[in-house]
């Protein structure tokens, strides 16, 4: 083994730990970056960037546009994403089911799809019927799963969003874009959002985020409900609830 390649603080190996982190500085960056600013970026001599970067760019992880010398994120980091995408259910499931233990509702887990959240787990509360949502995609402005997405949105993607019609489906439906921002803020505070019949009449929820390095939420999970249900146990309670999950699970990206 190399001097690169040496195991730093008992098994971690130093060579990896650079890849990771020009992986990320390309991540981070709207733009495409040249090897001698990642470098900087990471606190790397440039030949050993330049190395690093060759070595990604084999494998596909790093995209090297030959006209400029600039680097962006390549296509086998798409198809590992998606590979962790199908694993986050698997993973969460015991997270879930004990969720749904302590509250005694039902549980669901949802994940970004283009700019839709649909239901891809879902644990049943015991002595509780309720409806499957699985592979069902939610209104975001309407439902606390979609604003614990909102809250944690990067400004322009919001702004892009709230610019479309917010349609009304109770009269609990907040359709004032103004409105759901300071919605959204008071979200972001407390790192949970809750709905009360703002999708349907009777259908409450509180729903928190599972948010990846970048403050992005890669997941939501929700408990709901019932009204006369949720309204006696806290919508509060159950939020704080969700968050502590929510919390747990994005240690794991």
């Amino acid at each position: 083994m190399n001097g690169t390649d040496q195991p730093v603080n008992g098994a971690r190996v130093q060579s990896v730990q650079r890849a990771a982190a020009l992986l990320r500085a390309i991540s981070d960056t709207p733009e495409p970056q040249t090897a001698p600013d990642l470098a900087e970026r990471c606190g790397l001599n440039r030949s050993t960037a330049w190395r690093i970067l060759a070595t990604l760019e084999e494998e596909g992880l790093v995209d090297r546009d030959a006209a400029t010398n600039r680097y962006s994120i390549g296509p086998a980091v798409a198809r590992l994403a998606a590979a962790g995408a199908e694993a986050l259910p698997r993973l969460a499931r015991p997270h879930l089911e004990d969720l749904a233990r302590r509250t005694g509702e039902t549980v669901s887990l949802a994940v970004p799809r283009g700019l839709q959240l649909v239901y891809v787990d879902q644990v049943q509360a015991p002595h509780v019927m309720a409806a499957d949502w699985l592979g069902r995609a939610v209104p975001l402005h309407a439902t606390s799963t979609g604003k614990a997405l909102l809250a944690w949105l990067p400004e322009d993607e919001l702004e892009a969003l709230l610019a479309q019609p917010l349609p009304r489906f109770t009269a609990s439906t907040i359709t004032d874009p103004a409105k759901l921002r300071r919605e959204l803020a008071r979200v972001r505070k407390r790192g949970y959002a809750v709905s009360r019949g703002e999708l349907e009449d009777d259908l409450w929820g509180a729903s928190a985020p599972v948010l990846d390095r970048r403050e992005r939420a890669t997941a939501v999970v929700s408990v709901w409900g019932a009204e006369g249900r949720l309204r006696a146990r806290g919508l509060d309670e159950l939020g704080r609830a969700t968050a502590a999950t929510g919390a747990s699970l994005s240690r794991w990206p």
